[in-house]
């Protein structure tokens, strides 16, 4: 099969998510009335990829949906979307990935429960090279590593910048690491895979340690840190009426694929995945509040930002880094 051009293509999770909305979780053993409860799409690579079409890239997915009705829900939705799904497979006999998220109605924070079946898997001899080496950008999250390396190899070999999205320490994923050229992890999951909780150090190491290009991670509502060319760049968030923060985190990646594609700054495409993501909060859903380029734009422009200090003074110091690190 001879693959079309695309601007970006993924490889990674979907799945299909129902969203529980409580006035406020409840203790342990406690209860609590659910005030609303609803489907949406979903899944890392998924969402970001959406973010991508909706921002005018020609994306392509790579992944698998279950023959249920969930699957057929997200199928539906990415169609609609205008995603290359021709790379998309429907496995028998075989549940999709799903989620129940409990969203706190005080805060707009979420607590996550999932599974996925085995019989999701993508292999690396199912991979078609001419679906990835036709795009400009590979997005990938990990989950299935053995497929994410050899679509991460085959990238590097075009010269295809390779962007990930890791926040679940699946086993052997440091084998991905020297493929990687813009990762922008979970902040909880370079520690957890390190054994460093410093976030200068740890990114610092990565950097060095498997040669990345642009080691990062997502801070939450304080925004992301990265390393590049020997200095951090810490970019705040931005102050949102937030609703329910699921999805944010993917909305970013989908926002960074989109200027690093546009040739834009590290500080301006940090600060332009930030606005996108801090949008997305403002709605229910994964994907509930996928803005346009002008309306982040505006954001970054008026809006206020959650500054933390730990992170802007270290990234202030950037001239030289290792100094500023506690050893």
């Amino acid at each position: 099969m001879r693959s079309a051009k695309a601007d970006v293509v993924g490889l990674g999770l979907n799945a299909t998510d129902t969203v529980i909305i409580v006035r406020e979780l409840p203790a342990l053993g406690g209860k609590e009335r659910v005030v609303s409860l609803s489907r949406h799409a979903g899944g890392q690579v998924a969402t970001a990829l959406v973010t991508c079409q909706r921002l005018g890239l020609r994306a392509r997915y790579i992944g698998k949906v279950g023959d249920d009705d969930a699957g057929r829900f997200q199928l539906a939705s990415l169609r609609r979307e205008g995603v290359d799904l021709r790379h998309t497979r429907v496995a028998r006999h075989t549940p999709t990935q799903f989620g129940y998220i409990l969203v706190d109605q005080r805060t707009g924070e979420r607590t996550v429960f999932w599974d996925r079946d085995r019989g999701l898997t993508v292999s690396p001899k199912e991979l078609n090279e001419q679906a990835i080496v036709t795009a400009r950008a590979l997005h990938v999250d990990g989950c299935d590593v053995e497929a994410c390396l050899q679509a991460a190899r085959w990238a590097r070999r075009a010269r295809i910048p390779v962007v990930a999205d890791l926040d679940t320490v699946y086993k052997k994923v440091e084998k991905l690491f020297p493929y990687i050229d813009y990762l922008l992890a979970s902040a909880n999951f370079l520690p957890a895979v390190t054994g460093q909780a410093d976030p200068f150090r740890v990114l610092e190491y990565m950097s060095r340690e498997y040669k990345i290009a642009v080691p990062g991670m997502t801070l939450g509502r304080d925004g992301a840190l990265v390393y590049s060319d020997g200095r951090f760049i810490y970019s705040p968030g931005f102050v949102v009426e937030t609703v329910d923060t699921t999805g944010a985190g993917d909305v970013f990646h989908g926002a960074f694929i989109y200027g690093l594609l546009a040739g834009w700054n590290l500080d301006r495409t940090l600060d332009f995945s930030n606005a996108l993501a801090g949008l997305n909060c403002t709605a229910l859903g994964a994907r509930g509040g996928i803005k346009s380029r002008a309306e982040a734009e505006k954001l970054m422009a008026t809006g206020l930002r959650h500054r933390n200090t730990a992170y802007a003074s270290g990234a202030s110091n950037s001239h030289n880094p290792v100094r500023k690190v506690k050893r």
